[in-house]
């Protein structure tokens, strides 16, 4: 008589990168590693997670490498200035090794279990990109007001149409950071629309689910900058023109 073994895989994924873009968040990016990581022992076969630290004056760069030396798992890509959310963002879809990358942001703002949702939702409808939307944002209305400008910006110049462009809570395809041109935006808002307006113009999918975001507790975010604005419409321009 022949036994027959059965293997369940308990895993909703095989290989998963995380990536954490980080500025000044001392009071947050143990915690949000720590809770991240114990999500993907249950999710993910093989993970790792990238700290990606833009510049930071405070500590947070000796917790990373702390974090760092207690897991190999855990990565830490260091800038020497502060270049912005951007130059984050690249360098943590650029430094990722595994087939699918997710990010969320580091100040805790974001519920990382419901990475879960991002998995199930990807395989259901078999898409190459599957992005945040906020159920609520917890942000001045200030910041829901200029995200809006910029949206439809965004859906005029482009055509683009979604909910949120710069929720930051992704999952990406490595496919599509290996294929679209090169991300070139550093500072501002403009860096999660060029990623979405390339992969749309590529003809990848992208497909949209609700996530719950928290206020922040500690420290300060900066991406509401005037500067910092105006800059991501000028790239938003020169992209247009790019690529029309």
């Amino acid at each position: 008589m022949i036994n027959f073994v059965v293997s369940v895989n308990k895993y909703l994924i095989n290989s998963l990168s995380v990536f954490f873009p980080t500025y000044n968040e001392e009071g947050h990016i143990r915690n949000t590693v720590l809770s991240a990581k114990k999500v993907l022992e249950n999710v993910a076969k093989n993970w790792e997670i990238i700290i990606v630290n833009d510049g930071s004056s405070d500590r947070t760069k000796g917790i990373a490498e702390k974090l760092r030396s207690e897991d190999s798992r855990i990565n830490l890509v260091s800038h020497g200035e502060n270049r912005g959310y951007g130059a984050s963002l690249q360098s943590g879809f650029y430094n990722a090794k595994y087939p699918w990358i997710a990010f969320t942001d580091s100040d805790g703002q974001f519920d990382f279990s419901e990475i879960t949702k991002f998995v199930e939702t990807q395989k259901h409808t078999n898409s190459d990109l599957v992005i945040g939307f906020y159920k609520k944002r917890q942000v001045s209305k200030f910041k829901i007001a200029t995200s809006r400008m910029w949206e439809f910006s965004v859906t005029v110049l482009f055509g683009l149409h979604v909910h949120d462009i710069d929720c930051g809570f992704k999952l990406v395809s490595k496919k599509v950071i290996d294929r679209i041109p090169k991300l070139e935006s550093e500072r501002g808002a403009f860096i999660s629309s060029e990623l979405l307006i390339k992969a749309k113009k590529a003809g990848f999918k992208i497909v949209e689910i609700p996530v719950t975001h928290y206020p922040r507790t500690k420290g300060k975010g900066t991406g509401r900058d005037l500067k910092v604005i105006m800059k991501s419409f000028v790239d938003l321009f020169r992209l247009w023109r790019k690529l029309k």
